[in-house]
């Protein structure tokens, strides 16, 4: 091969070489970007590192749910929380019921004192006979709802009036004339508006101040200790003679009017 031939061939090698080169668009040798790459990828506005989202979005200000209202924490104005006297007074909610307000009745007679039941609009209708027996026995009667409605408070006043009323009616009903002065609302979830309902159908409304949790029917020993420790002048002990078992209530009975008695003496609701 000539000089001039061998000089063509060399020629034609490195524009070979250097094809390959471009189309690879790997330059490991200075800072200048490759000549050819592959398509970018679609930008992130996320920093390196950043996990992947997940399929629901996080909320934001704009889409998250409202927080919910704020728990009230002090009961509102006007609620009757003591005898007004030394003595105790002693009140049973959430019946009448046939197994454990005949026991409970059963107790106060024995121990020569009185009590105001609490009663349930619904059960009031369904046995309406415990009803006068509460009265014929000295006792004192008290609104408690239609239903045991724990938010009735936060229904509208038209509504609250019409439970009330109606409870009031079903007692009136079993015992013509029955007076009913007082008003309890369910789990002390008062609210102004139920307040002002009760007061405005001639009722009080009547809270607590010693609650020894008997609804949750700890043992009778510790019903009495609860109630002995709380108790103060003039103090309204919540009891229980309906809404399920009442069975340690009932025994602890002799214990809180023992108690009461012996201390402050046990006092009727005026």
């Amino acid at each position: 091969m000539t000089p001039r031939a061998l000089a063509a061939t060399g020629a034609a090698l490195l524009v070979l070489l250097s094809g390959c080169g471009g189309e690879t668009g790997v330059r490991t040798d200075g800072p200048t970007a490759p000549v050819f790459s592959h398509p970018a990828a679609t930008p992130s506005a996320e920093p390196p590192g950043t996990p992947a989202p997940s399929d629901t979005p996080a909320p934001t200000p704009s889409t998250s749910k409202a927080a919910p209202k704020p728990t009230r924490t002090a009961l509102p104005a006007g609620l009757r929380r003591s005898t007004g006297t030394r003595g105790v007074a002693l009140t049973f909610d959430d019946g009448p019921d046939p197994v454990w307000t005949p026991k409970v009745l059963e107790q106060l007679r024995r121990h020569r004192v009185t009590a105001t039941f609490c009663v349930v609009g619904t059960r009031v209708r369904k046995h309406p006979g415990l009803v006068a027996q509460i009265v014929r026995e000295g006792h004192q009667l008290c609104n408690h709802s239609w239903r045991h409605d724990v938010d009735l408070g936060g229904r509208p006043r038209s509504e609250i009036h019409t439970d009330l009323d109606r409870t009031t009616r079903a007692i009136r009903a079993a015992v013509p004339g029955a007076k009913v002065p007082f008003y309890r609302q369910p789990g002390g979830r008062w609210t102004p508006e139920v307040v002002a309902v009760a007061r405005e159908l001639g009722m009080t409304p009547l809270h607590w101040n010693v609650d020894p949790r008997d609804w949750a029917k700890p043992p009778a020993a510790t019903i009495v200790a609860r109630v002995r420790d709380a108790l103060r002048p003039g103090s309204v002990v919540l009891l229980h003679d309906g809404g399920g078992n009442r069975a340690a209530t009932v025994a602890a009975c002799a214990g809180v009017i023992a108690e009461s008695k012996r201390r402050y003496g046990v006092a009727k609701l005026r």
